[in-house]
């Protein structure tokens, strides 16, 4: 009887994995559905203009759709000027005002990633 229910459990995982990577494969890591997310670009692209440069890690980003949206989202704040290196899983932020940790983290979370390391490189 025990066996039974545990070969059950294993077939419901098995099947659930395999209509989630069939989804991945039809709609993209990020459920995007095989259309591309369009970059923005911030008002002020020259890096002089910024006083605070800051380097994130940033975990999760698995396609150019999520790097395009996690730049988008650092971008979309005023003052921030973000380029985003998706094979390094790094994301530079250049910043007219001091940026905290904390702020930085919350921004990229609600774009559907998360930040693995936080650095202050710069500030003027």
């Amino acid at each position: 009887m025990a066996t039974g229910i545990i070969c059950l459990v294993l077939l419901m995982i098995c099947i659930f994995g395999i209509k989630s990577y069939a989804k991945r494969l039809s709609h993209g890591c990020c459920g995007s559905g095989g259309d591309t997310v369009k970059k923005g670009k911030p008002k002020d692209r020259d890096k002089s203009h910024y006083a605070h440069t800051y380097r994130m890690e940033i975990e999760g980003m698995t396609c150019s759709n999520c790097s395009t949206r996690v730049e988008n989202a650092l971008n979309g704040q005023d003052g921030c000027y973000a380029q985003v290196d998706l094979g390094k899983r790094t994301a530079w932020l250049y910043t007219k005002l001091p940026l905290t940790e904390k702020e930085a983290r919350e921004i990229v979370r609600k774009a559907g990633y998360r930040v693995h390391s936080f650095q202050c490189l710069i500030e003027k």
